[in-house]
């Protein structure tokens, strides 16, 4: 899972340093915990690991934007599509000028990141006796 991780965040232009092995393990554990205590499992089914990955690197970009900010200076935005729409839920990325600012677009990239997917855990939920 690190691997398709790092090859994620590449995608999206930011530069993977050996440093960043351990915010991207924290993540890693971090969203593992959540899927895994949400649906009440013992392990992420193949179903889900697409939607943790993204969740993964949403955590790992929230955290850079925290604590690091200048290391998001690489990331390319322009790469990460424009609308999503699934159901009644619409998530517009602003690209272009006149649009939102650069930290507004992270945010909202970010967001879509940690949210998208969370209906997909009821697929996988067990009930707690």
């Amino acid at each position: 899972m690190l691997d398709r991780i790092k090859e994620r965040l590449q995608s999206l232009g930011y530069a993977v340093k050996d440093s960043d092995d351990i915010a991207i393990n924290f993540s890693m554990q971090k969203v593992e915990n959540t899927i895994k205590n949400d649906c009440n499992i013992s392990a992420i089914p193949d179903g889900l690991m697409n939607i943790a990955i993204d969740m993964v690197v949403g955590e790992f970009l929230m955290s850079k934007k925290t604590f690091a900010p200048n290391d998001l200076l690489s990331l390319n935005l322009e790469v990460a599509i424009k609308q999503i729409q699934e159901g009644d839920t619409n998530i517009a990325f602003a690209i272009g000028e006149g649009s939102k600012t650069d930290e507004q677009r992270l945010d909202s990239f970010i967001n879509y990141l940690l949210s998208y997917g969370r209906g997909e855990f009821n697929t996988y939920r067990r009930f707690k006796w």
